[in-house]
């Protein structure tokens, strides 16, 4: 009876070993995982605060290009007043903005427009256009836009991944238990080729309508330096003869 007892207790015991090494290995796995989890949550909001980083960067040579560009279009449009301040206003406003992303890109509205606004009526200055200065700053500002959208959609898609785990589970445990929140997207849009060029419709200008060809003066028929000689007349018969 004792010995049966003994092996009972010692099947007992062995599965209550079992069970509990089951329990820590599910344990250490969770714990890796978690681990892993949030190693890989501190490398993506990483990734989107070096890639606003960048969005940053080129902001401010924009922001840094637009002073320069507005005293190049003031000495051949002076007269343009309200355009020019309504650029540099809203330079300021989003130079000064410091809040979201969302919010810098609401910021960065207005200039977008004043911008586009600006170039328009650039197109009415010949003189400016063809301007070595002004064509200068046009391209720095043209690739500062192209290097802005890049890094906009860069910054976007890290965004979009980073948001994707958020939610998605298990990996959301690990976010809420350690305050991972979704980021804010920036969107904004290109300041001078999202309105593509202007058109210039002459059929809109006043009196105009098609134009036929003016027919030109008829051509007279090449002078002539030899007159055709009379056909010689028959000779009257002599009525003498």
């Amino acid at each position: 009876m004792e010995r049966g007892r003994l092996g009972d207790r010692r099947t007992g015991g062995s599965i209550v070993e079992i069970w509990v090494i089951v329990l820590l290995v599910v344990v250490a796995i969770v714990a890796i995982g978690a681990v892993v989890s949030y190693n890989r949550f501190v490398s993506q909001k990483t990734l989107v605060r070096d890639a606003w980083a960048n969005i940053d960067t080129e902001l401010r040579r924009r922001y840094d290009l637009i002073p320069n560009l507005v005293e190049t279009v003031k000495g051949y449009a002076s007269h343009e007043k309200e355009v020019l301040e309504n650029v540099t206003r809203a330079r300021a406003m989003a130079a000064s903005a410091t809040g979201s992303p969302a919010e810098q890109a609401a910021a960065e509205g207005p200039l977008v427009a004043a911008l586009r606004q600006l170039m328009l009526v650039v197109e009415n200055y010949p003189d400016l256009k063809a301007n070595q200065n002004f064509l200068q700053l046009q391209t720095e500002l043209a690739n500062t836009e192209d290097r802005l959208q890049t890094a906009r959609r860069f910054y976007n898609a890290n965004v979009r991944d980073y948001n994707r785990r958020v939610k998605q589970f298990p990996s959301v445990v690990v976010a809420n238990l350690f305050n991972f929140e979704e980021e804010e997207f920036f969107e904004v849009e290109d300041a001078i080729r999202e309105g593509g060029p202007p058109q210039v419709d002459f059929g809109s200008q006043a009196g105009s309508g098609p134009v036929s060809p003016t027919p030109g003066p008829s051509t007279p028929p090449p002078p002539t330096d030899d007159i055709p000689e009379a056909p010689d007349q028959p000779t009257p018969p002599n009525p003498a003869g």
